[in-house]
């Protein structure tokens, strides 16, 4: 029977070369459960091993040392040893053993979040992604956990850094609905609404046989992103959303529909009538922040809409038509909306009147150009990979045994395809 002892010998013999690591792969897989009973012995023998050259065997040693309770103590120690592994091992070695890479790298984040020190987990987990990811494309079971660590160290611009990654490729379905969640939250945080809509409506109408708590927070969070971003929403949900979500969502978030409504009907003090009545909800659901933007939506609603009526108007009364408490209200929203972007208008600070002006922008400038061909050329990458999916899903034979039974339930060579009294 292998010792720990003899298995540090084999491991630092057998890392140089891959056919090499094929053996102590095999090796280790057979020690495994050796290691597993002697786990409260093993942490002494990772110092004769070095993370970067003993990957794989290093990462059997340490699985085992963290998997039984661990103490705060003990956390503080394996923080520090865990971290400078993720960091410093190699992509080539650790995926030879990706399930037990995983299981080192979720228990690294549980135990930075028990010592309340999720700053701390950001960056080793950064480097496990990549390192276990075999494309930028490829969704792994670590991409929410580095997210959830973000969104708690409120390292948002780290985890935008994943997020701008096209994936197409997804093993857990559980993994794809919290990657879109939390990183739709981090994109609220930044205030890019748009890409947290994008991410927020994957969720709501991803595949799903029985609703999940996930689905049902995304689309309270979907409700709210909408009206802030698009200044409206739409309570028909697109036909490939599953029959689970299209029965069950609305009912579950009526009260974010109704606030849905209340908007729609524009007038402020309503809607504010109808957050104050709900404010409890609201704030148990931790969304009472979005809540306050939305409102805050509703005047810049009500501002545009006023550019399709009116060419020049004072402050005062934009803040009457708009039910603001006064004109220095009013110009800052205004000012707001220009630096946005959302409307074109000049402010007169002699006489308090704003002149509404057309969009500038000609669209044939160097940048937009350049924009408009990176946005055709990101839509043909999308179509080759649809093409292809599409190819690969034709050969499946899952999918073509589940179509043979659809096609002798409605086997349409049993009907007259024409009835017999309209023969020609």
């Amino acid at each position: 029977m292998a010792t720990a002892e003899s298995l540090v010998a084999q491991i630092q013999g057998l890392s140089s070369n891959a056919v090499d690591l094929g053996l102590l792969s095999i090796h280790l897989k057979k020690a495994d459960e050796v290691l597993h009973n002697e786990s409260t012995r093993l942490l002494a023998f990772l110092e004769q091993l070095d993370p970067t050259l003993h990957s794989l065997g290093y990462l059997y040693f340490l699985e085992a040392c963290t998997s039984g309770p661990v103490t705060n103590e003990q956390a503080r120690r394996l923080v520090l040893i865990l971290s400078r592994f993720l960091t410093c091992c190699v992509a080539d070695q650790i995926r030879l053993a990706s399930e037990k890479f995983i299981a080192v790298s979720k228990r690294f984040k549980d135990q930075v979040l028990m010592l309340e020190v999720p700053m701390r987990g950001v960056a080793p987990l950064l480097e496990a992604v990549k390192k276990l990811r075999s494309s930028s494309e490829y969704l792994t079971a670590l991409h929410p956990d580095f997210l959830q660590l973000c969104l708690l160290a409120k390292c948002y611009k780290t985890g935008l850094s994943i997020l701008e990654d096209d994936i197409f490729e997804v093993d857990q379905p559980r993994d794809f609905f919290l990657y879109c969640y939390y990183g739709g939250m981090i994109c609220i945080g930044q205030k890019h609404f748009q890409k947290a809509l994008e991410l927020l409506h994957n969720v709501v109408t991803a595949p799903m046989s029985s609703i999940n708590a996930i689905a049902v927070e995304a689309f309270k969070k979907y409700i709210l992103v909408s009206l802030i971003q698009n200044r409206q929403f739409s309570t028909s949900l697109p036909k490939y959303t599953s029959s689970a979500a299209q029965r069950n969502l609305k009912t579950l978030c009526q009260p974010y529909m109704e606030l849905a409504s209340s908007y729609s009907s524009g007038k402020v003090s309503e809607l504010e009538t109808y957050i104050q009545t709900n404010r409890e909800k609201f704030e148990s659901d931790n969304n009472h922040g979005l809540v306050k933007q939305v409102v805050s939506s509703m005047y810049k609603r009500n501002i545009q809409r006023l550019t399709q009526t009116y060419l020049t108007l004072s402050l005062q009364d934009i803040a009457k038509i708009v039910q603001l408490s006064s004109p220095k209200e009013a110009e800052m929203h205004v000012l707001q909306m220009i630096q946005d972007g959302e409307i074109y208008a000049t402010i007169n600070q002699k006489d308090g009147m704003v002149r509404f002006l057309e969009d500038p922008e000609q669209y044939k400038n160097c940048e937009m150009i350049e924009h408009i061909d990176s946005s055709i050329q990101r839509i043909m990458t999308l179509s080759k990979k649809l093409t292809a999916v599409d190819e690969l899903l034709s050969c499946d034979p899952l999918y073509l045994a589940k179509a043979g039974r659809e096609r002798q339930r409605f086997d349409f060579d049993d009907f007259d395809p024409v009835p017999q009294k309209f023969n020609i």
